[in-house]
């Protein structure tokens, strides 16, 4: 049976960054042939200026939004100036019918005028979320995380964030191995936690001490099915108890106890969708312990059951 492409919406302004437009582009064009149907519009005429010095042309209007599956807002202006009414409507008329609606970065500010994060919580660019705050009260603003999925709608931090929300939605629509394929593709992190920090201060090795680090991280990723203390791998990198931890924490933006549940969870999805193993098997091989652990995990984190979430890569 053929599946229908996913119809993604990528919605362009007057004045949009074309890095900005570019992130929803490549991940979702990076994806095999069929599976989606990306389609920049344009939320004014034609051609568009952009912040680069040159101009672009888009082939569709505001009425790709009436039959898309996914809405994305790439961006808005630098002075989060209020939008035209006929793209909160359309916005608007996406969202009621059933298109996920996606605000990346600045691209949260339409969202909110158009109503759609009222009484939700929402992030986007640390140094805007203030603002953001401000001007719509029905929405807890969460500055200090990557991306925020409220299901029908979703907003992120940054650029690099808006790279990590759209990997999250190709892990949803595609599955984990796909994404992580796309990810390498891009030369970005395969699954960023979207309660991550948005800054961090020391995301790459730059030291003897953190390429030790990063051999550590690496060497636990090929034994997730393990048990593994923090004490046993501050040894490992040669570090004091509290150096590792604090390491961990400027390296990663989370705990080791955060960072492997998401690995463990990331491990426990290749399986669920690669595999026929038993849920069992997947939850030992996944660091879990028990189906009783793994389910529990899972709804929590993703509020499905392993056998339905494996169910739905079974066409």
């Amino acid at each position: 049976m053929t599946t229908a492409p996913t119809k993604v919406a990528v919605i362009a302004f007057n004045g949009i960054t074309p890095f900005h437009l570019s992130v929803p582009c490549l991940v979702f064009d990076a994806a095999p042939a069929g599976r989606f149907d990306v389609r920049v519009c344009a939320a004014d005429g034609t051609p568009l200026a952009t912040s680069a010095g040159f101009a672009i042309a888009t082939a569709h209007g505001l009425e790709a939004l009436a039959d898309a599956d996914l809405v994305i807002m790439p961006s808005w202006h630098d002075d989060c100036s209020p939008a035209p009414p006929r793209l909160l409507d359309a916005l608007r008329g996406a969202h009621a019918r059933g298109a996920r609606v996606v605000g990346l970065c600045l691209g949260a500010y339409p969202l909110a005028e158009a109503g759609l994060l009222n009484g939700k919580t929402a992030t986007t660019h640390w140094a805007y979320a203030d603002q953001l705050a401000l001007r719509f009260p029905e929405i807890t603003v969460d500055s200090d995380v990557l991306y925020v999925d409220q299901g029908t709608v979703l907003t992120s931090a940054g650029v690099a964030a808006g790279l990590d929300c759209c990997l999250h939605l190709l892990r949803q629509q595609c599955g984990a191995e796909l994404a992580n394929v796309v990810a390498r593709q891009l030369v970005v992190a395969p699954h960023r936690q979207g309660g991550q920090a948005q800054f961090i201060e020391r995301p790459l090795p730059v030291s003897r001490s953190d390429g030790r680090f990063a051999d550590v991280l690496a060497w636990v990723g090929e034994r997730l099915e393990q048990a593994h203390s923090i004490d046993a791998l501050a040894a490992r990198a040669a570090m004091s108890r509290r150096h590792f931890t604090r390491h961990f924490r400027q390296a990663t933006g989370s705990s080791f106890k955060q960072w492997l549940l998401v690995q463990r969870l990331a491990q426990a999805r290749r399986l669920l969708e690669g595999s026929d193993a038993a849920i069992e098997v997947v939850a030992q091989q996944s660091g879990f312990g028990s189906a009783l652990s793994l389910r529990q995990h899972f709804k929590a984190a993703l509020q499905l059951s392993p056998s339905a979430y494996r169910k739905g890569y079974r066409i």
